[in-house]
């Protein structure tokens, strides 16, 4: 079994609670947008996938991809940024999503929380909302959650505070 924390759109604010929040987790996952000095100590603290997002510099660009396909557990995991969600994926997306389906689909962007399953295409996706204070969402947001086998699991949404 595997923990995660996920979070998206810090655009350069990282809340200490993060690390508070994330500390029994196995893993980091960044849906993008991370802004200036994020990564770092992100990385330092727990391992990190990730994605860089649209406001993201040439060094985020370097050091993590637009899109990020990979296998935790058993469950196919695909994350990207500009994503969109059930019945409104971005075009990028909407290409293959239907096509080759994964089994939890993760994006950024929209600074809304949401957890949505996608009969369609057996698919759960997930957007953790923004965890930073840039935007126009109200609170601050993170997901934890975990994943065992091919069950993903014990969902929890986190409010950090006001933007």
């Amino acid at each position: 079994m595997k923990k995660i924390g996920l979070l998206s759109d810090t655009h350069g604010y990282l809340d200490d609670a993060v690390f508070k929040y994330f500390d029994e987790c196995d893993e980091i996952w960044h849906a993008g947008d991370f802004g200036p000095d994020v990564a770092e100590p992100l990385a330092a603290f727990k391992p990190l996938r990730g994605v860089y997002g649209n406001i993201d510099d040439k060094d985020i660009r370097i050091a993590f991809p637009e899109h990020l396909k990979f296998k935790c557990e058993a469950v196919d995991v695909w994350m990207t940024h500009i994503g969109g969600y059930p019945d409104h994926y971005s075009p990028q997306v909407k290409k293959e999503i239907y096509t080759k389906p994964p089994m939890l689909f993760i994006s950024g962007h929209s600074h809304i929380l949401k957890v949505i399953f996608d009969k369609k295409i057996n698919c759960l996706h997930i957007n953790p909302g923004a965890a930073g204070k840039h935007g126009w969402h109200k609170v601050r947001t993170l997901i934890r959650f975990s994943i065992s086998e091919e069950k993903i699991h014990n969902f929890e949404a986190i409010e950090l505070g006001n933007r």
